[in-house]
């Protein structure tokens, strides 16, 4: 059965979800977000090499809790590398990642941590619901109606039962960004999550990142355009050959 009438408004107020301008409009008379004034991610020298390829060199870098980052430069500047050892996905050559004081490393941190790759990890031959309800139970969430309301938000309730080798590039990446929200991480690492998005995906994606933001998520986002989430941003950090060569606010208005 659909979600009850309401459903998809209650799942914005309570977790990262917004479904219309109103909701953003809302959250800032809500709950003060985190406090950016204390460090959230925190990269000491972090090296990664492939062979003799340094896909990071020295990479040094502090994240408030609730800054929204832009991470931007060409492909293969490094920007999938550092979002990967940030998630744990991989291990540094050398440095070290801590999260809130805690490295990734260590299962707790886990939990805390949305990752979206340029994979959407999604299986070919279960549905849409299917698929989410596999990920939910990773993380011990058994809410048929938090899942639900996930695909009634993104727009994919009337193909929740299909499979999802069916579905176009946009709503794979639709569902696979629900993937990576559901279970309501405190860091949010996004690598191009505007790939295959038309204007009413990423109108939607603008919309779910903001409410986010409203909610002090600490939230890094890799991009090729500055201008793509620039209005979110905080900061935009430049990588080129594995290394940072600029980290400013994304335009004379933004804060530092």
């Amino acid at each position: 059965m659909p979600p009850r009438p309401g459903a998809v408004a209650r799942l914005s107020e309570r977790v990262e979800l917004p479904v219309s301008a109103e909701s953003i409009t809302a959250a800032t008379a809500g709950p003060a977000p985190a406090d950016t004034t204390s460090v959230g991610l925190h990269l000491e020298r972090v090296s990664k090499r492939y062979g003799l390829l340094y896909a990071l060199r020295e990479v040094s870098l502090q994240i408030r809790a609730g800054e929204f980052v832009l991470l931007l430069g060409p492909n293969g500047c490094g920007k999938t590398t550092l979002l990967r050892v940030a998630a744990r996905l991989c291990q540094p050559t050398s440095g070290q990642v801590v999260w809130e004081g805690t490295a990734p490393g260590v299962p707790e941190s886990a939990r805390t941590i949305g990752y979206l790759g340029h994979q959407t990890l999604l299986y070919d031959e279960l549905t849409g619901a299917e698929n989410l309800r596999f990920f939910a139970r990773l993380y011990g969430i058994e809410s048929e109606s938090l899942l639900n309301e996930w695909l009634q938000a993104t727009e994919l309730w009337p193909r929740r039962n299909d499979l999802v080798r069916t579905y176009s590039r946009g709503m794979r990446q639709r569902l696979s960004i629900a993937r990576a929200l559901l279970h309501n991480p405190a860091l949010i690492l996004l690598d191009e999550p505007t790939t295959g998005l038309d204007q009413n995906g990423l109108a939607w994606l603008g919309r779910t990142l903001a409410r986010l933001k409203q909610q002090g998520k600490t939230i890094v986002v890799s991009t090729h355009s500055r201008e793509a989430l620039a209005e979110l941003a905080t900061r935009c950090v430049t990588l080129a050959a594995g290394t940072v060569v600029d980290d400013a606010a994304p335009h004379p208005s933004a804060p530092q």
